[in-house]
């Protein structure tokens, strides 16, 4: 009997520790896999954060492409599946004069670092703004004055169809090539051309809306309203200073401009732009002798311009000429400078402003690259631009036209971008004046946009 329950004690006591063996098994087994599936989650959430900081400081590479009138660093955002998208673009360059007859000195200027930033809210408005610091300071230094910042643009766009779309805010007038495409990476030289700086006074923007969009995925048009230029601002060397740029900008007369640009072959672009709009601004001056102020002349402004371009297979080859007609710049030029009311003689050449300003220019490039590397990215290209320019083509009876702003300009440089996104460049421009002496130039530059 003894042996009978010392044989039952024991079996008991084993069964007890074999259940206590599985419990302790089970116990364990579901440990390891809270353990794994612990380890699964961390590792998920580790791969999503490093995802998350390498889009916010290095973004996955995306190729720049122009979209909708704007450079291709400004189209960012309309690539974006939503939400905040940043780029920009900068540029400087040093400056060598090789004849000091006017004594300009030579000169090295961080000329631009730009910030576009834009938002897309959904698929049908998107925000867009280009945010520029010029000269690397505000502040006055020994060598020069005060830089700037300024928005150069900034639109609010509704996409409705791709015939037809809305834009407004301030925005850049769609004109000649460099206005609405300004990016150094993207147009020949150390400095823009000189005519479409002082005939089309690029960068130039205003405030107004418009629509525009692609007919028949060939051609591409633009309209806009906007204010008009103010005259007070124009001067023999052109109309550039009459830009109000947005800012609290006088729109008693407003202005329109059109865009038109047609893609026959690819690579072939050919168009055309005009902008017309009174300048006066319903402004008065004073006119000694006169009690009552005099209102300033309307001022009818119209300026138009053709251009064409032909890429292929590293092949650049550009050309534009622009034409602007004043009306009353007769008038104009006596009420800007009313202590010289006496008579028009007493009105100095270099300071009449012109009925008619005329200009144009042609360039060409080739990239030799593509025949050692032709798998790279990289290029390099030789160029050549020639422009002639005369802000006083056509001057008002009774006045005498300066002949030193009828100019010529030889641009010959080459370029080398490492990437599309970066260039290097170095030209040498030389500038022949109808009368006087223009200094020729030595010009060594970077540029970049992303």
């Amino acid at each position: 009997m003894l042996v009978l329950v010392l044989r039952c004690f024991v079996a008991w006591v084993l069964l007890g520790s074999g259940v206590a063996v599985a419990q302790s098994s089970d116990a364990q087994l579901a440990q390891e896999d809270r353990i794994a599936e612990l380890e699964r989650t961390v590792k998920v959430l580790a791969d999503e954060l490093v995802r998350t900081r390498a889009e916010v400081s290095v973004p996955e590479e995306q190729e720049l492409e122009s979209q909708f009138g704007l450079g291709p660093a400004a189209s960012k955002v309309f690539g974006a599946t939503r939400g905040l998208a940043l780029g920009g673009y900068a540029e400087g360059y040093y400056k060598a004069i090789v004849n000091d007859a006017d004594g300009e000195q030579d000169h090295t200027d961080l000329l631009r670092a730009v910030l576009y930033v834009g938002y897309k809210f959904n698929e049908n408005i998107v925000f867009n703004s280009e945010i520029e610091f010029e000269h690397a300071t505000t502040e006055e230094t020994v060598s020069s004055g005060p830089g700037a910042v300024s928005v150069e643009f900034a639109t609010l766009d509704y996409f409705w169809r791709p015939w037809a779309n809305a834009r407004a805010g301030l925005v850049l007038i769609p004109m000649g090539f460099i206005n609405q495409i300004h990016e150094p990476p993207y147009y020949l030289g150390v400095n823009r051309p000189e005519v479409e700086r002082r005939l089309i006074p690029a960068t130039w923007s205003e405030n107004g809306t418009g629509v525009f969009g692609e007919i028949a995925e060939q051609v591409e048009y633009a309209l806009y309203l906007t204010n008009g230029l103010n005259a007070k601002g124009y001067e023999a060397s052109g109309i550039r200073d009459g830009r109000q740029k947005g800012n609290e900008a006088l729109a008693e007369d407003p202005a329109f401009t059109g865009r038109l640009d047609w893609t026959p072959l690819p690579g072939l672009l050919v168009g055309a732009s005009a902008f017309v709009g009174n300048a006066g601004q319903d402004q008065s001056f004073e006119v000694t002798g006169v009690p009552d102020p005099v209102k300033l002349p309307s001022s009818l402004t119209a300026l138009w311009d053709v251009h064409a371009q032909y890429e292929w297979r590293g092949l650049h080859l550009r050309g534009l000429f622009t034409m602007t007609h004043i009306d009353d710049a007769g008038q104009l030029t006596l009420a800007l400078r009313p202590e010289d009311q006496g008579g028009i003689g007493e009105i100095d050449a270099d300071e009449v402003i012109a009925s008619d300003l005329l200009g144009g220019y042609a360039e060409v490039s080739y990239d030799v690259l593509q025949w050692i590397t032709p798998e790279s990215d990289r290029t390099l290209e030789p160029f050549f631009r020639f422009e002639y320019l005369d802000t006083q083509y056509d001057v008002p009876s009774g006045f005498t036209a300066d002949n030193a702003n009828e100019l010529q300009v030889y641009t010959v440089g080459l370029q080398f971008k490492p990437i599309p996104n970066v260039v290097i460049k170095a030209d040498y421009r030389n500038k022949t004046a109808k009368a006087g002496s223009a200094p020729d130039e030595i010009n060594l530059g970077i540029g970049l946009a992303f």
